[in-house]
């Protein structure tokens, strides 16, 4: 899923999968609540993510190569990601209600128009609001209280993208140094990881002009 998600991925679908497990265990649906186990990854992921999945699966495709010396056997990816989804998107009306919301989120992201997307907003509120549950309400009035600056999206494509990259970056280099003699020093390697990749780009450029003038 994209960041535009992440707010609803964490604060709505993890919470209500986690309280509709307790509930179930509650009711003594053991059999219920023993489906909803592990399926965060399922929930949170998009159908054309599953969908992917599905489609490696059936490929054959590897995702982790065996190795006799550590006693590790190959593994394949999993099919049948998105008939479990569905399947539990029809057992479960909160369920199917987060598979709505995403939906429309989704289709609100892709609209160029900063009216047709208030009206999206707009619906996923009211909807939200509908379920009388305290998390979709949680998330309702987080679209509402940032109403104006979510459908600016339409018109001004703004990502925060790259500063996310470069926060990671950030991490990783004082994950790795294991200690910095002083903040100048730690600056100068940010500064070096940030322009190898220009450079990288430069070189590649340099290379394709000599080959077309000689």
């Amino acid at each position: 899923m994209t960041k535009r998600f992440s707010n609803f991925n964490e604060k709505v679908v993890s919470e209500v999968r986690k309280d509709e497990q307790r509930r179930l265990i509650e009711e003594g649906n053991e059999e219920a609540a023993e489906a909803l186990k592990g399926s965060k990854y399922i929930l949170t992921s998009s159908r054309n993510t599953l969908l992917a999945k599905d489609d490696a699966a059936h490929k054959g495709e590897v995702i982790s190569k065996g190795s006799e010396l550590f006693k590790k056997d190959e593994v394949k990816q999993t099919g049948g990601q998105m008939g479990r989804y569905l399947q539990l998107l029809s057992q479960n009306t909160l369920l199917f209600n987060l598979d709505y919301v995403k939906t429309i989120l989704n289709e609100a992201y892709k609209l160029d128009s900063e009216e047709k997307m208030t009206i999206y907003i707009d619906e996923i509120i009211s909807y939200c609001n509908c379920t009388e549950n305290c998390h979709f309400k949680w998330f309702a009035n987080l679209l509402e209280n940032h109403k104006e600056g979510i459908v600016s999206h339409a018109k001004y494509r703004i990502s925060n993208g790259k500063i996310e990259v470069i926060n990671q970056k950030i991490k990783t280099i004082r994950r790795q140094s294991y200690g910095l003699p002083d903040d100048e020093y730690f600056f100068l390697k940010l500064f070096d990881a940030s322009r190898q990749k220009w450079n990288h780009s430069l070189e590649r450029s340099t290379m394709r002009s000599h080959i077309f003038l000689y």
